[in-house]
């Protein structure tokens, strides 16, 4: 099988898109909240399957050059239902993308703004997406599960009593997007992600994003201190079977779904494993830990997701285990700190830094 880049679209050939192009009921998507983590790659890959002028990416932040380059952009805030209605009916949208959300750190220190922007501005969305007969898809998160969820594994229906805001707005979420489905036939797809793991974007303070981190201090400093204890499990899943996951979700017809919301994963760590990962191929690499507030969080989420529902309902199946997606983020994160520092870096080479392709 070839292998396709789903996060920088590298491989996609011609012929593959060719037979797959076009959701026959789709003529335009926007992708609202798109210049976050996976926002920008999932409009990428759209682009390439659906034609760059029909995938509309939106934000409240300005973009970059090398954004507005690539497609449309136009400025949406989720909190505005006029201006969201406004973009729907010029641009004949069929698709909300919904990504505007704050995430679980962020969002417990700030939370009367995330109970709008997570709250508020979904409430905008499905409203809107209903009232103009739309298809929704909004993420949600292994922090829609709490401390009384089972955790190793935590099934796709089962008991979701989450102790953040972040947590507290994604089960409102799914709810509520289900309640539609139901009482309105909306088409709302919901899938929940674990820690994703990318090259592309910087850590953005979440609970899951030392994972991250763990790579770029690797590479420029050879060492990295860990605010999780060394043996806190969590499943996690490289970008490109994230955004794989999502088109293949959006792709299936809804009469094939029988639920609304699923879970999907990759694999389970600690970060004591994900470091013997490095260690392979930066053999001194040293990781210290000194949990925070974030350690909390983390021993209320899931160890490892099941995502048995959603292999058997659509044929999910992730491609990059821990070992995989180690390489992948070392493989594309050394040029970068290279570029950066000129030459290698002392780090690179007093530990004689081979990555495996």
């Amino acid at each position: 099988m070839e292998y396709f880049n789903f996060a920088s679209c590298h491989a996609i050939s011609s012929c593959w898109l060719q037979n797959r192009v076009g959701l026959k009921y789709v003529t335009s998507f926007i992708l609202a909240g798109s210049l976050g983590q996976l926002g920008s790659g999932l409009a990428r890959l759209f682009r390439m399957r659906y034609g760059k002028d029909n995938v509309f990416m939106s934000d409240i932040r300005k973009p970059t050059r090398d954004i507005t380059s690539k497609g449309p952009y136009i400025f949406a805030d989720v909190l505005d239902y006029k201006c969201l209605q406004k973009i729907i009916v010029t641009h004949r949208i069929d698709w909300i993308v919904h990504f505007s959300a704050l995430l679980s750190a962020v969002a417990e220190a700030n939370v009367a703004l995330a109970m709008r922007v997570n709250i508020e501005g979904t409430h905008n969305v499905m409203e809107l997406a209903n009232q103009y007969g739309l298809r929704v898809f909004i993420p949600s998160t292994i922090g829609a599960f709490g401390p009384e969820s089972p955790r190793n594994p935590t099934p796709n229906i089962t008991i979701q009593r989450p102790k953040t805001i972040y947590g507290v707005s994604k089960v409102h979420t799914e709810l509520l997007g289900e309640y539609y489905n139901h009482k309105y036939g909306l088409d709302f797809r919901c899938l929940r992600f674990p820690g994703v793991l990318s090259s592309d974007t910087h850590p953005g303070g979440g609970t899951t994003d030392y994972a991250i981190q763990i790579f770029h201090d690797a590479l420029k400093e050879g060492r990295y201190t860990c605010y999780l204890g060394p043996n806190t499990r969590l499943p996690m899943m490289h970008i490109d079977d994230c955004l794989r996951s999502v088109v293949e979700f959006m792709e299936r017809e809804p009469e094939s779904l029988p639920v609304r919301t699923y879970n999907v994963a990759g694999a389970s760590f600690t970060p004591d494993e994900l470091a013997a990962e490095i260690r392979k191929t930066i053999p001194h690499f040293e990781i210290n830990y000194r949990p925070d507030h974030r350690q909390a969080i983390a021993d209320s989420w899931p160890e490892v997701l099941d995502d048995s529902a959603a292999r058997n309902d659509w044929s999910w199946r992730p491609e990059y285990n821990t070992k995989r997606m180690a390489s992948s983020m070392l493989n594309d994160l050394r040029p970068v700190y290279q570029q950066s520092h000129g030459i290698e870096s002392d780090v690179m080479t007093k530990q004689q830094l081979t990555v495996a392709a």
